[in-house]
């Protein structure tokens, strides 16, 4: 992804030099459920707070960006989150005022360890998240390191796939999406709710698409190998793929986010056609 030139958001607030206090970020069975959650994206931080530490687990592998070494790629990064938060916004004022709606900015949070959020205190190992409640998208760069090394999809796009799919879940709370879902969520059985969450997940995931689409018009700052980081991060972050590494089985009941396969249809679809139309994933006969 090409971002030489281009313009950084103004909506960016550094928190991490601020360290909250009341958080448990050891090791153990917790944390691991954790980063589960981690591998999915977009996880609700509500839920996950309820999640109590266990035994020792595996020890998490140290993260280049800690310590002076990793300044600079830190700076690099920084830059690089506020450009293409930049490019989405100017990418979903277009779409909205064509559709004669106000695009309201999200604010993007940068944090280590651990922040304070709307929506609770909250560890890193959530991973990236948006809070509907301070709309704010929240993403402690050493998340960039993990989708490397932990999940095999490296790759600018797609770190910027990730900005983009959380700023998804903030056009679906301008939309009313967001706020009719938890509502309906709270009256389903825990099986319809966890439909319903994979629902979300996969209208962001096409949501994402449709600013990859939009951006490249706008912009031309795409090649096809930033596509396939993206369908790449997708695949790697699919429910069933993600069980299966954990638990050596899949459940789908239980899953939250979609699968490999979904997840990489849905991007695709709002990435071939930037068509917003074309995903209510809600009454979709088959996702």
């Amino acid at each position: 992804m090409r971002i030489e030139g281009q313009e950084e958001s103004e909506n960016v607030e550094d928190r991490r030099s601020i360290s909250p206090r009341g958080v448990m970020l050891g090791g153990g069975a917790g944390t691991l459920l954790l980063i589960v959650v981690v591998m999915l994206l977009g996880g609700d931080p509500r839920q996950l707070l309820q999640q109590q530490p266990g035994q020792n687990g595996p020890a998490l592998q140290p993260d280049p960006l800690r310590g002076a070494a990793g300044a600079a790629q830190q700076e690099e990064l920084t830059h690089f989150v506020k450009v293409v938060l930049r490019d989405t916004e100017l990418v979903w004022d277009d779409i909205f005022r064509q559709q004669q709606q106000k695009y309201r900015y999200p604010k993007l949070v940068l944090f280590t360890n651990a922040v304070d959020s709307a929506c609770g205190l909250t560890s890193s190992a959530v991973g990236p998240f948006y809070c509907p409640e301070d709309e704010r998208v929240y993403l402690d760069l050493g998340f960039y390191h993990e989708l490397k090394a932990r999940f095999g999809a490296p790759g600018d796009f797609a770190q910027a796939y990730v900005i983009a799919h959380e700023v998804g879940h903030h056009v679906q709370k301008l939309l009313g999406i967001s706020d009719r879902v938890a509502a309906a969520r709270r009256r389903a059985s825990r099986e319809e709710a966890n439909r319903l969450s994979v629902q979300m997940e996969l209208q962001a995931d096409f949501f994402a698409g449709v600013w990859a689409y939009h951006t490249q018009q706008k912009f031309h700052s795409l090649d096809p190998s930033d596509i396939e980081d993206a369908l790449r991060c997708a695949n790697a972050i699919g429910d069933d793929r993600l069980q299966k590494q954990s638990r050596g089985f899949a459940v789908p009941d239980s899953f939250t986010h979609g699968t490999s396969a979904q997840r990489e249809r849905w991007f695709k679809l709002g990435w071939t056609t930037g068509d917003m139309t074309q995903g209510d994933t809600f009454s979709a006969a088959e996702l």
